[in-house]
């Protein structure tokens, strides 16, 4: 067990890493930051920070020597960082598996090699062959560093003319009648605790809007549970694990992404649940028991957006919104700046199945 008021690394330094921040302080751990981006969220409520390129050894070591554990916020670590650090202080989730997780062909071969279905998809090697394979419509994705729906181009009923010069992955489309993600937490020990899943409504690529408990069949947030908990397994995780999945016209459920680390569709738990999924990669990474993941109100998640952050104080008058600010220095189109919580039943219409 490391205990508390040992210090925890947190690699990247966004909105993810200053929760999980906040979630370590208040379980009287200590945090040190690491990331090299000079307005990076995180750094505001951590006890020390490191302002460095993930390359530079000379910052890593030092910082490997003021850590007790290391995890990370986001998948687009490179691999060497990692390894270096691993020589030294334990890494959770372990580099292997952030080695699977940033790209998209390992990720979903590793999951169809553990009978995990998901929809058919091939290495690009010539975008028409492949197409011909795959057929139309389908989804040209890149296979590393793509996400809110970047990198991504849909492919209709015509072939586009570019040239592919980074690896790539095509996919066939799934005409999914929602998308649901679930999270499972696993222990050094092998103990496993997962959140109810939910259903998560995007726009343009970017997650909106998170229901929890998912408006679906009982029958399908189960499955999506325990597919989960195979995975985590099956990845020997210690931390988190998130997994996004289509739900089909016919109800099945297929594999769509997965990240080992706090996920934007698990910010309903902050407010809607017994332990939030900030508190629970604290408690598995550093051996404690895990928490109750038991879901004590319906919560709907919204992510604010852009300029949206400028008029959130309007929500503050509702009992029933919990506001969550990250502090971001430049607003951007399309940039997450915060989110809110509605605590509130609302209607579950279930999918069809």
């Amino acid at each position: 067990m490391i205990p508390p008021g040992s210090t925890i690394g947190i690699f990247g330094g966004g909105q993810l890493g200053r929760m999980t921040a906040l979630a370590a302080a208040a379980m009287g751990y200590h945090t040190h930051v690491y990331c090299p981006a000079s307005d990076s969220p995180a750094f505001h409520v951590s006890s020390a920070y490191t302002q460095a390129e993930y390359t530079d050894e000379k910052a890593l070591s030092a910082f490997a020597k003021a850590v007790d554990v290391v995890t990370f916020e986001f998948e687009n670590v490179p691999a060497g960082a990692i390894e270096f650090l691993a020589r030294s202080v334990p890494v959770r989730p372990r580099g292997e598996i952030l080695h699977i997780s940033q790209n998209r062909l390992r990720e979903k071969s590793f999951a169809s090699a553990h009978g995990v279905k998901t929809a058919p998809f091939v290495e690009v090697k010539d975008l028409k062959s492949d197409v011909d394979v795959i057929g139309m419509p389908c989804i040209l994705k890149t296979a590393e560093l793509g996400y809110d729906g970047k990198g991504q181009i849909f492919i209709e009923d015509k072939i586009p003319d570019i040239e592919i010069s980074f690896s790539s992955i095509l996919e066939s489309f799934v005409p999914f009648q929602t998308e649901v993600s679930s999270i499972v937490a696993r222990s050094p020990d092998g103990t496993m605790m997962g959140f109810p899943t939910v259903e998560n409504v995007h726009e343009k690529g970017i997650l909106r809007t998170t229901y929890a408990p998912a408006r679906v069949d009982k029958r399908i947030a189960l499955e999506a549970e325990r597919l989960t908990r195979h995975l985590a397994e099956k990845l020997d995780l210690v931390g988190l694990l998130t997994v996004e999945y289509f739900v089909t016209q016919t109800g099945e459920l297929l594999f769509n992404e997965m990240a080992p680390r706090p996920h934007n569709s698990g910010h309903w738990s902050l407010d809607g649940c017994v332990t939030s999924q900030f508190e629970q990669l604290i408690r598995a990474i550093c051996g404690l028991p895990l928490g109750s993941t038991r879901l004590h109100t319906p919560t709907v998640m919204e992510n604010l957006l852009g300029d949206e952050c400028l008029s959130s104080e309007r929500y503050l008058d509702d009992p029933n919104i919990k506001l969550h600010l990250y502090a971001k220095e430049a607003i951007k189109q399309g940039r997450k700046m915060g989110h809110l919580n509605r605590l509130e039943s609302f209607v579950v219409k279930p999918v069809t199945t």
